[in-house]
């Protein structure tokens, strides 16, 4: 709990995946994809009750081996490619009842730490926002983006007076990293989404924000978790 409100985080995890196959069960760095997150909201300060929302057999047999409970296995029709990412959520919501607090914990963020976890909760009531979502700076500044017109001339995506033609002259740029996301129960179930003019930001660095969405992708989670084990 956290000032007295309870906290369910959910972690999603279908079994089927096209871009990489069976990846919330993929090794990295030893351990399964999924078991990465499942560690990190177990050592939470404010986390009452932890679950993982999935229509696999196998991935919840490995979320049980690493500590996670499973009360239920989602429904076939929630586990589509097309499925809006909210609806696992809502429906968790629909099954365990009586939280305060939601929180989501993809399982494609496996260098996200405890510390960014509590954080972004923490963030949320302090400011008593209805919801907070973790977010990283950009590699590379919206001032510096362009469109191709049919006759290829450049058309930037953001305008202005004058172009910005040093990196330290841009102003702050924010993306999403996936990470971490929390909201007011009673707030996310009329909204249907944390993504909210009355949304938050909790500022997480590049190094702990990559988000796993293909092969080369897990090269360089491992590469990042191997060089953390030779300096540990």
């Amino acid at each position: 709990m956290i000032q007295n409100k309870s906290v369910l985080a959910i972690i999603p995890a279908r079994g089927g995946s096209k871009g990489v196959p069976r990846k919330n069960l993929r090794n990295l760095s030893g351990k399964p994809l999924i078991a990465w997150t499942i560690e990190a909201a177990k050592k939470s300060s404010y986390i009452d009750r932890l679950v993982v929302s999935t229509d696999d057999e196998e991935i919840a047999d490995v979320a049980r081996q690493w500590g996670c409970e499973v009360p239920f296995f989602r429904p076939e029709e929630l586990a589509q490619d097309n499925t809006p990412g909210i609806e696992p959520i809502l429906h968790a919501m629909s099954v365990l009842h009586g939280y305060d607090y939601v929180m989501l914990l993809q399982p494609t963020s496996p260098l996200r730490n405890t510390g960014d976890i509590d954080g972004c909760i923490e963030q949320c009531l302090s400011q008593k926002a209805n919801a907070c979502i973790s977010v990283t700076l950009t590699d590379k500044s919206p001032y510096w983006m362009y469109h191709l017109s049919e006759e290829k001339c450049i058309k930037p995506v953001l305008s202005s007076e004058q172009p910005v033609l040093r990196r330290q002259d841009t102003p702050d740029v924010f993306v999403l990293n996936g990470a971490v996301y929390v909201a007011r129960s009673s707030w996310l179930q009329k909204t249907r989404s944390f993504l909210h003019e009355e949304t938050i930001g909790f500022a997480m660095p590049k190094e702990r924000s990559l988000d796993i969405d293909s092969h080369y992708d897990f090269i360089v989670a491992e590469a990042i978790l191997n060089e953390k084990k030779w300096h540990a």
